[in-house]
């Protein structure tokens, strides 16, 4: 398995309007076991996204998806910045084979 869990700065006052395009531009997407999108408690622009892949290259394939290429294009103006946290090994959980 893979995971990415990552950081991101939404543009002042966007962080609703973000995290909406990123949860409706989740489905079909083969591979992917978990895709959570969370608002950080401690500041009120920045989201933390939580992936759980079958593998990277799943993970890697779905950023050549045409849905997701698109939710890419959307969101990409509410975005001030990305940082990507950590990549991981999922060892299992709830909901994760």
């Amino acid at each position: 398995m893979y995971g990415m869990i990552a950081r991101i700065k939404a543009q002042p006052g966007k962080r609703a309007q973000l995290a909406a395009i990123l949860l409706d531009g989740t489905g079909g997407m083969p591979g992917c076991l978990s895709y959570v999108v969370a608002e950080d408690m401690a500041d009120p622009d920045t989201l933390i996204v939580t992936e759980a892949w079958d593998s990277k290259q799943s993970h890697d394939d779905s950023l050549n998806l045409p849905a997701v290429q698109a939710t890419i294009a959307k969101g990409r103006p509410l975005i001030a910045g990305f940082d990507r946290i950590a990549e991981i090994v999922p060892l299992g959980g709830i909901g994760l084979k």
